[in-house]
């Protein structure tokens, strides 16, 4: 609103140009994100105390989780709605590519929603069924590809990481494969987000390159000096990417190892869709994985845990999602957490990095 209320008037009064610029609004975006997260945050646990909105434990989890139940949960709620104000403040709504990213992330936010309300309420880990929850995700991803696709806001061209210009042309077959980036996305992040602070690092660390990398492509120059494909508008994208940044910090704040709140389904669900729909609109879905590696090895541990047990009767980690096997191999929580945001932030940097190399 700021951008939309204060930027016209910029012809009388000089000063308020400098809302025209995304930089000066991703700084702001930032700031108002975090400021208002760790305020709101305080008064947000004490009000999910108040009404016994606490985490259920399954029981079939590491014995040493069992000492969390009760903790309050749902905080995606802070999550996404200090994202949401500040998004008010700092967002040009003229953006399809700010909109389009909005309404997916809205949309999930609604799912996990009411998946962290039944769960609370039935006082079990049996939320929304998996088919439910499937079908309104790739509800959601199809019509935001088609859309976008629909008004040219993005062509249908498959970029490699390494790779100067595109590779394969999908065609309408596209859509399918933002389905798969944006559904795989939301729920890796939901696989992730098993630990006191585990899922928010990578999280902010995969906003942090995105937004990096949304700048570059929404500027001419640079997308051209670096050989990534130029989309229109998706610089603003960026701004998001801050508030994401912000709002993580200031959630952080409190969800950091011993954690005072979690973020339930109603954050994972829908960060992890926001994620996974910036990497579409920025061109960058196969390097998405090397950006967001932790999302995909623990993704990637679960489908293979399953698959052994099907095949073989046999189990590759003491658990999954892989966090879960470190833990039960004496590895304590908080060195577990640490060591993959290491591990994020190296693959974050080095995914920037490759921008260089093609």
């Amino acid at each position: 609103m700021l951008y939309h209320f204060l930027y016209p008037l910029s012809q009388d009064i000089s000063a308020f140009n400098i809302f025209r610029y995304i930089t000066f609004r991703t700084f702001a975006a930032f700031l108002i994100a975090t400021i208002v997260s760790i305020i709101w945050g305080r008064f947000f646990i004490n009000f999910m105390k108040r009404k016994q909105f606490g985490q259920v434990v399954r029981d079939d989890g590491p014995q040493s989780h069992l000492k969390k139940a009760g903790t309050p949960t749902m905080g995606g709620v802070l999550i996404i709605g200090t994202i949401m104000l500040s998004m008010a403040f700092c967002a040009n709504f003229m953006s399809i590519p700010v909109l389009t990213t909005l309404s997916v992330t809205l949309s999930y936010f609604v799912l996990g929603f009411f998946d962290d309300y039944l769960k609370v309420m039935k006082k079990n880990s049996d939320g929304i069924s998996a088919k439910g929850k499937l079908l309104w995700q790739f509800a959601t991803a199809l019509i935001a590809g088609y859309f976008l696709i629909s008004r040219g806001v993005i062509d249908t061209s498959l970029y490699l990481p390494f790779v100067k210009g595109p590779v394969l042309d999908l065609g309408w077959y596209y859509i399918l494969f933002i389905g798969v980036v944006v559904v795989g996305s939301s729920n890796a992040v939901n696989l992730t987000d098993g630990l006191d602070g585990l899922a928010i690092g990578p999280i902010i660390t995969s906003a942090a390159s995105l937004g990096i990398i949304a700048y570059a492509a929404g500027h001419r120059e640079i997308a051209g000096y670096l050989y990534i494909p130029y989309v229109e508008d998706i610089g603003e994208l960026m701004v998001i990417s801050a508030a994401i940044i912000g709002a993580g910090v200031g959630f952080l704040w409190y969800n950091s190892y011993p954690a005072q709140i979690f973020m339930g389904d109603v954050g994972s669900l829908s960060l992890g869709g926001t994620l996974g729909i910036v990497a579409v609109l920025t061109k960058s879905e196969v390097l998405f994985v090397i950006i967001g590696g932790i999302f995909v090895i623990e993704a990637v541990s679960v489908i293979l845990q399953v698959a052994s047990y099907k095949m073989r009767k046999k189990r590759i980690f003491k658990m999954a999602p892989i966090h879960h096997h470190f833990e039960l191999k004496g590895w304590p929580e908080p060195k577990v957490i640490v060591r993959f945001w290491i591990i994020s932030i190296f693959l974050a940097m080095f995914a920037i990095a490759t921008l260089k190399m093609r």
